[in-house]
């Protein structure tokens, strides 16, 4: 059998008869390993390299202070300040669904403690409020991947560290893309909330507003510190990530001191368990990914690719459509590890600027995770609310619909995307 084939075809059948991700992993990987005659050790080399990366190291700072904003009444702020400057628009609880995400999104990276963290606190209240249980849930979810897309993001440390891309204009590449991404996501709820009548908030005054953006201040200027900090080289983005969970930790239990300290060992081991399973699986992927490299796969399904097209433009409609079917059956995690190569390979092919092809994978990427049978974010809001899955996806068909239109416009007008990260940091492109 061609090894190819049984590397990946034995993947995924493992995945379809639900082994979990590293082992169907390492599994699939050891199968071809075997075929081949190649040594043992070349595991053991390629689990120990492919986590033996300086910018992962952001991960686990940046996931822990997702989980402390959560628990530190950070997000109860966010939501205040969303309330004040959006609640009185009609459909107000909508509108303010996706502008905490889009501010708790510039805190955590992570799509995942957006869909917990806000989804307990706001689905609960636009139900009672009178919005339809599956519009809830589908604004929620969808609004969450905004987590992946706007600065910082997990996503794009762990695209950086694997495509040797600068991390840091990744991140200011994500900028455009995730507030546009939310406007349309905000222009959708005003949609909604004419047709199905749904209810405004009091509008606040200008006193009012200026009190509880105020009371924000602090936690917002979490990300102006990591892009200014990066984009000036004063430190990477794993030294931001440091830093930006230090000042998270002063405000919450000195600042705010709304959490007891008795919660900080919870709160760093179940960081550590959370970034752990994760890795391991990334460890695994990497042996998979060095196997798709040994067997020249990348450039074989470029020049498979250059029979059908060598246009810009055809080349991003077949990586759209390869990453939206493989997002819906993995995270983004484990799609980048398993197919960077393929995908940049891709990218060289159509002449694609590595930064620009970074930030579409990752929004194409960030909407798998509304798509079932993954879905994590969806999966997460449809437990809060009770509600069944497909019933929620349905409703998120518009959403999603509206964000690849925001990856077209991308793509047709690659510098709208570029252009800050081209303005402060004008060496990554020369």
């Amino acid at each position: 059998m061609n090894p190819l084939i049984l590397l990946l075809g034995g993947f995924f059948a493992l995945i379809a008869i639900r082994v979990p991700l590293a082992f169907a992993l390492i599994l699939s990987s050891l199968a071809v390993i075997i075929q081949l005659g190649l040594p043992f050790v070349s595991i053991a080399n390629q689990l120990f390299t492919g986590i033996n990366s300086f910018p992962l190291l952001a991960v686990p700072f940046f996931l822990i202070l997702g989980n402390l904003l959560t628990t530190g009444g950070i997000t109860e702020r966010l939501i205040d300040v969303a309330n004040a400057w959006v609640g009185h628009i009609k459909g107000g609880l909508g509108h303010v669904n996706v502008v905490v995400s889009m501010l708790f999104a510039g805190l955590s990276g992570s799509p995942a403690s957006d869909a917990a963290g806000e989804g307990a606190v706001i689905i609960p209240a636009m139900v009672k409020s009178g919005f339809d249980k599956d519009f809830t849930v589908a604004i929620t979810a969808c609004s969450s991947v905004l987590g992946a897309i706007i600065p910082p993001s997990i996503t794009m440390v762990l695209y950086g560290a694997m495509g040797q891309v600068s991390v840091g204009a990744l991140f200011l590449a994500g900028i455009v893309p995730g507030i546009l991404i939310g406007f349309s996501q905000m222009g959708y709820v005003a949609y909604m909330a004419h047709r199905r009548n749904y209810p405004a908030l009091p509008k606040a005054t200008w006193k009012e507003r200026l009190v509880r953006t105020v009371r924000a201040v602090p936690p917002l200027s979490i990300p102006l510190i990591i892009l200014g900090g990066i984009t000036q080289g004063i430190f990477t983005a794993t030294e931001a990530a440091a830093v930006s969970l230090f000042i998270g930790l002063f405000l919450v239990y000195v600042v705010y001191r709304d959490t007891s300290w008795k919660e900080l060992p919870k709160l760093f081991t179940e960081g550590v368990i959370t970034f752990s399973l994760p890795m391991f699986a990334v460890a695994c992927a990497c042996v998979l990914g060095w196997l798709i490299a040994y067997l020249d796969a990348p450039a074989m399904i470029a020049r498979a690719m250059m029979s059908l097209t060598t246009s810009y433009f055809g080349i991003y409609a077949m990586l759209i459509i390869f990453l939206l079917i493989i997002g819906t059956f993995l995270s983004p995690v484990a799609s980048i590890i398993i197919f960077l190569p393929i995908i940049q390979e891709m990218g060289n092919a159509g002449g694609i600027n590595p930064v620009h092809l970074g930030v579409i994978v990752t929004v194409l990427l960030a909407l798998g995770q509304v798509t079932p049978p993954y879905g994590i974010c969806l999966l997460i809001d449809c437990q809060i609310a009770g509600l069944s899955m497909p019933r929620a996806f349905k409703a998120t068909i518009p959403i999603l619909i509206l964000a690849i239109g925001v990856v077209f416009i991308g793509i047709i007008f690659p510098d709208l995307f570029l252009f800050i990260p081209k303005l402060l940091m004008p060496a990554i492109f020369q």
